[in-house]
């Protein structure tokens, strides 16, 4: 029975990285390569590579952790199970490697691999969030700060807005991806001792057969920091969709009400509230946005090792890799679908636009009064005024301003009523989301 959901639940395709089955299948991967390259410089026959080769498909998971069982040692237990396997090349197996030349070389292919993979997910978010920016460019709304009515702007900005969050965190996974592709083979301490002289060239040619680049120096391991930094790339990426997620709940309140997730014809709110239409999936994805984030530390607590090597890091890799990858690929996986049946509701939209009676529309008045030769702080002080007065009279802002005379002075009738036309109030914003989506996802 599967102890936890990443398992069952929000399981995805990129769990398969971090079964115990391809683990052995990516050691498996290095030491065939290990075998060729000490055959192509003379260190062991051909044959023996070949035979090691061949031997590696046949070696079953199941043996290797019968051996794990007797030795305690699973690096160790799958060199003795392909050991078996090679009756007359089993002595060359492994040959001149520390556990750790075949462990963190092999990681460094699954994370690259799992990295390409989350990066797919980015750039396929990014298609929808450039699509929804596009055609709601021009959707005018309420914009909210400290959680108030403030002045207008349009979905198409919130949308531009992530695409940008998204498209740095494309370039971060870039840069993270190419440094956890590395690997090595330098031995105990990293000095590369049992290899002889050809150790450069035997490293070299390991690293180019499996597409991973050489670490210029290690220790027993590769340095953590190359790890710490792509789990909070990923920690970074859940954030962004936890910013998106969180947006799209407070906009589907019940007294906000603009937009919604997809509820389909049979699904249900509530247990007990048979009306209820819960954002239920954001929610989801602000709360595992959490269990990313909370990897973080541990990951960064990865990186100092003891001497040339202590095996903090190693119990604890267990679970951040696959709890870290596989909660972020269901979270860009769920967030994409979540856009891309989003509901709006113009009627709410055009209601919440009206329901400060203008007063979104002060920061206007007040800086068209400025141009019309009143001071910008009298300006100020006459619209804080005259929309507390507006607010406690139950009025719209353009009925008190009509009967204030340092306004009607400066300001036609039209010129004032013109002022309070929300759609009219947008600013730049048609064309700073034109800007901000014009780059390739």
């Amino acid at each position: 029975m599967a102890l936890i959901p990443i398992e069952t639940r929000y399981r995805t395709e990129i769990a398969d990285y971090f079964e115990e089955e391809f683990k052995l299948r990516q050691w498996m991967r290095v030491e065939v390569a290990l075998a060729r390259a000490h055959a192509q410089l003379g260190h062991i026959p051909k044959s023996a590579a070949s035979e090691i080769e061949a031997a590696a498909a046949n070696v079953q998971l199941v043996r290797a952790q019968q051996i794990e069982a007797e030795i305690h040692h699973d690096l160790m237990a799958m060199v003795k199970a392909l050991s078996e396997k090679c009756p007359r090349s089993g002595g060359y197996v492994h040959l001149g490697a520390t556990s750790y030349d075949i462990e963190d070389t092999a990681l460094g292919m699954t994370l690259r691999d799992a990295g390409n993979l989350i990066k797919s997910r980015v750039i396929a978010l990014r298609v929808v969030l450039k699509r929804l920016a596009l055609e709601h460019a021009n959707t005018v709304c309420v914009g909210r700060t400290h959680g108030q009515h403030a002045v207008p702007t349009t979905y198409g900005m919130k949308f531009a807005l992530y695409y940008q969050s998204l498209g740095r965190c494309k370039l971060r996974l870039d840069a993270a991806i190419a440094r956890v592709s590395v690997g090595k083979m330098s031995g105990a301490t990293g000095t590369m001792a049992t290899f002889g002289p050809d150790a450069f060239k035997l490293q070299s040619l390991v690293m180019a057969d499996l597409g991973l680049t050489p670490a210029p120096i290690t220790t027993q391991i590769l340095g953590r920091d190359r790890h710490a930094e792509m789990l909070f790339t990923l920690a970074l990426v859940a954030s962004s969709i936890e910013q998106i997620a969180q947006e799209i709940r407070h906009l589907q309140r019940t007294e906000i009400g603009e937009v919604a997730e997809s509820f389909s014809s049979k699904q249900v709110g509530s247990s007990t509230m048979p009306q209820k239409r819960n954002p239920h999936k954001s929610e989801r994805l602000c709360s595992l946005a959490r269990v990313v984030r909370a990897q973080v530390p541990i990951a960064l607590e990865d990186i100092a090792s003891e001497h040339e090597r202590d095996l903090t890091n190693s119990a604890a890799e267990r679970y951040l890799f696959p709890t870290v990858f596989c909660t972020t690929d269901y979270m860009l996986l769920e967030i994409t679908k979540i856009l891309e049946g989003l509901q709006f509701f113009p009627s709410a939209i055009e209601h919440n636009l009206a329901l400060t009676k203008g007063g979104i529309l002060a920061e206007r008045a007040m800086m068209a009064l400025a141009e019309k030769g009143m001071g910008r702080q009298d300006a100020h002080e006459l619209m804080r005024t005259a929309a507390r007065e507006a607010g406690g009279m139950n009025k719209s802002l353009l009925e008190i301003l009509r009967a204030k005379s340092e306004v009607t002075s400066r300001l036609k009738p039209e010129e004032l009523e013109a002022l309070f036309d929300p759609k009219t109030y947008i600013g730049q914003a048609p064309l700073i989301v034109e800007k901000a989506v014009s780059e390739a996802p």
